[in-house]
Formats: C-alpha cells, sequence, structure tokens
C-alpha cells in the first residue's frame, strides 16, 4: 500500500484532499502535517511513498519542504495541491522537481489525471 503525507495548514483541507484521493480509488495509508517543518520531520523520521504538499503554509513552505528535502538526499516523490496555480509556480514547482501541481478546486478526476502517469 502507498504510503502518502499530506502537508497543509489547514486541517479541513487535509481532510478534502483525503476524500478527494478516497473517491479517486486510492485507498492508501495517510499521514498529515500541518506545515513544511512538521512535513520535514515525518519524512525524515519514515519516509513516505509520495509527498502531496500544500505551497503556502507557515514556517516553511511547500517550496521551501522541496528545496529542504532536496538538499537532504531525499527523492521522494513529491508534488503541490495549492489554492493557486499560476504558471510562475507551475514552472518554479517544476524546476524544483515536483511531478504536478494541481490547483483548487479540484475533483477526483483532476487526481486521477495527475498521478496515473506518475504511478505507472
Amino acid at each position: 500500500m502507498l504510503r502518502v503525507l499530506i502537508a497543509d495548514d489547514s486541517r479541513v483541507m487535509r481532510q478534502i484532499v483525503i476524500r478527494t484521493l478516497r473517491q479517486a480509488g486510492y485507498d492508501w495509508d495517510v499521514r498529515e502535517a500541518s506545515d513544511g517543518v512538521e512535513a520535514l520531520a515525518a519524512v525524515q523520521a519514515d519516509e513516505p511513498d509520495l509527498v502531496l504538499s500544500d505551497w503556502n503554509m507557515p514556517n516553511m513552505t511547500g517550496i521551501e519542504l522541496l528545496g529542504a528535502m532536496r538538499s537532504e538526499g531525499y527523492g521522494t516523490p513529491f508534488a503541490f495541491v495549492t489554492s493557486e496555480g499560476s504558471a510562475e509556480m507551475r514552472a518554479e514547482a517544476e524546476q524544483a522537481g515536483a511531478l504536478f501541481l494541481i490547483a483548487k478546486p479540484f475533483t477526483a478526476e483532476s487526481f486521477r489525471d495527475a498521478i496515473e502517469p506518475v504511478l505507472a
């Protein structure tokens, strides 16, 4: 079973992401983190198979989390689920090594479309 870490400072948003993953047919082992610092500690303690992170979080943003993980040698697949998906953000995410960026509002279908090519 795939182990996924969901990092978002909004508990409600984490629940929505989990519910959407389930609706998309992904019954994964899910862990949660409320910011990038917590997420980095979770990765260091027990590296997941996938990190789904918000972009804007207190203490450490999603893009900072991705940079910190890569600088520590973690090649964990990483993607953003965030409220805004501007072209600049998408380019920055791609340059940093993110697999994809899903912008809200999202659907089970948009998750499948983004995740399936990565799992294949």
